[in-house]
C-alpha cells in the first residue's frame, strides 16, 4: 500500500533527480544518450505515480478506498491520450 505522503515524496526525489541530470548533462558530466535514457524512465516513472495519486484522490472523492488504487503498467499509463 502506498500512501498519498509517500507518493507525492516519490514525485519530489523523481522530480529533483531531474534537475540534478539536466545540470550534470550541461556541465558535460553525462552525454546525451545517457540523459535521454534516464529522463525517459523518469518520465515514465512519474507519470505513473501521478496517475497513481490521481486514482486514490478519485477514489477517495467517490467515498471508496483509497488503498484498493493500483498503479498501472508504463505502457497504459504512457498510452493516455490527453
Amino acid at each position: 500500500m502506498t500512501d498519498d505522503k509517500t507518493l507525492l515524496s516519490r514525485i519530489d526525489e523523481l522530480v529533483a533527480e531531474e534537475h540534478e541530470l539536466r545540470t550534470k548533462h550541461a556541465s558535460g558530466e553525462i552525454n546525451d544518450t545517457d540523459e535521454h535514457a534516464r529522463l525517459k524512465a523518469l518520465e515514465v516513472e512519474l507519470d505513473q505515480c501521478w496517475d497513481l495519486l490521481r486514482q486514490r484522490r478519485a477514489k477517495r472523492e467517490y467515498g471508496e478506498n483509497p488503498d484498493n488504487a493500483a498503479a498501472r503498467s508504463a505502457d497504459t499509463v504512457e498510452g493516455y491520450l490527453g
